[in-house]
């Protein structure tokens, strides 16, 4: 069985105050959660989660990385600045930085390289547009960027990742895919992994980041191959969060 998996992308919000309060409130409200759960916070505050969440069973990481080890890069953070922050998690490939800085497959298969040589976990987003959607190409939209990651890591690696179909088109828009929708998608991207390597098929988690909420969680976690989820506003709340953590 894989464990469910619940990860909150705080993506450019926060304070050290609001930060301070949520991360508390999560941490008070795990319980007796069996999901594992993270967040992948700016930056700025990957400090500040080492302090609060050393010693609990939230799990911290951080939003993107740079495919560079070091030097002139301005601006950009390499895996081993995150690595020194304790991160476990980082995200590669979000639909935000594949639409705004234009980043393509190749790229983010360099990124998911950089972050298992530092020993941390890429979480690689995947996801197709409304345009591509209703144009019948999501399987192979979804399919070509999972290939690109996958045909750069070798066998041992593979085992390593964590994948995140996330529906461009479902993402603050008010749209939702239906639980069957993500499902068909996330059960062909279980079947690349099973053509790569069995193994990797039996124990990466495939995440969901299309807007799942308290209201829906349940009914997408219940699915097969939907192993958590990858969550945007929602996790910026810790009530909402928790209430997806228990959900799953």
């Amino acid at each position: 069985m894989r464990a469910k998996l619940i990860v909150g992308n705080w993506k450019m919000n926060g304070s050290r105050a609001v930060n301070a309060t949520l991360l508390e409130g999560i941490v008070a409200g795990l319980g007796n959660a069996k999901a594992q759960c993270a967040v992948c916070v700016p930056a700025p505050y990957l400090q500040q989660c080492e302090d609060v969440l050393t010693g609990t069973p939230v799990g911290w990481g951080a939003q993107d990385v740079s495919i560079h080890a070091c030097g002139a890069y301005t601006g950009e953070v390499c895996a081993t600045m995150l690595s020194e922050f304790g991160c476990r998690y980082v995200i590669v490939g979000h639909s935000e930085r594949r639409a705004y800085h234009r980043e393509d497959s190749a790229l983010v298969a360099k990124k998911a390289l950089a972050v298992l040589a530092e020993g941390m976990t890429p979480i690689v987003c995947v996801g197709e547009t409304l345009e591509q959607r209703e144009a019948g190409e999501t399987a192979q939209v979804v399919g070509a960027q999972l290939d690109a990651v996958l045909e750069a890591l070798d066998g041992a690696s593979v085992t390593k990742i964590v994948v995140a179909y996330e529906p461009v088109w479902a993402i603050g828009t008010g749209r939702n895919a239906t639980p069957a929708m993500a499902q068909d998608v996330h059960a062909q991207l279980r079947a690349q992994l099973k053509a790569r390597s069995a193994e990797a098929a039996a124990v990466v988690p495939i995440l969901y980041g299309g807007s799942m909420k308290p209201e829906n969680a349940k009914d997408l976690l219940a699915q097969p191959d939907i192993d958590g989820g990858l969550i945007g506003g929602a996790a910026l709340k810790a009530e909402d969060f928790l209430a997806i953590i228990h959900a799953a």
